[in-house]
C-alpha cells in the first residue's frame, strides 16, 4: 500500500502542477464547453481572476506533493479543488468528468496513506490545550 500511496502521490502532484502551471502559462489549449452555463461560469471565473487563486493552489499543492512536505496541507488544499472540480464536471460537462474521477481516486489513496495526520479533525471532543 505505502508504494501504491507514493506512486499516487507523484502522479496526482504531476497532475496539478501540469494544470496549475497550465492556468497560468495557457500551453494545453481546452476546447469550449458546449454548455452555455459553462461558458457563463468560466467568463466569470476569468473576469472575476478567481481562476488565478483556483491554479495558484493547485500549483502550491501540486508541488507540496511531488516534494512530499506537508502533504497533509496539499491534501487539505486539493480536496476542496476536487469538490469544484467534480462538481462543474457533474452539473455543466458530464462528458468531462473522466480526469477529475481519476484525480479522486488518486487523492483517497494518498489520503488513507496519511489518514493519520487527519484523526485530530474527527475527534467528537478534542482535547484543548
Amino acid at each position: 500500500m505505502k508504494l501504491a500511496a507514493t506512486i499516487a502521490r507523484y502522479l496526482l502532484g504531476l497532475i496539478f502542477t501540469v494544470f496549475g502551471l497550465n492556468g497560468f502559462l495557457n500551453f494545453i489549449k481546452q476546447p469550449p464547453p458546449a454548455d452555455p452555463n459553462a461558458i457563463h461560469f468560466f467568463t466569470g471565473v476569468a473576469v472575476s481572476h478567481y481562476a488565478y487563486m483556483f491554479f495558484g493552489f493547485q500549483l502550491i499543492a501540486g508541488l507540496l506533493l511531488l516534494s512530499g512536505y506537508f502533504v497533509s496541507l496539499a491534501l487539505t488544499i486539493l480536496a476542496a479543488e476536487l469538490v469544484n472540480i467534480l462538481t462543474f464536471h457533474a452539473t455543466m460537462n458530464p462528458e468531462g468528468i473522466a480526469p477529475g474521477l481519476l484525480a479522486a481516486v488518486l487523492w483517497i489513496i494518498v489520503f488513507l496513506q496519511y489518514r493519520a495526520s487527519f484523526a485530530p479533525l474527527f475527534a467528537a471532543k478534542p482535547p484543548i490545550e
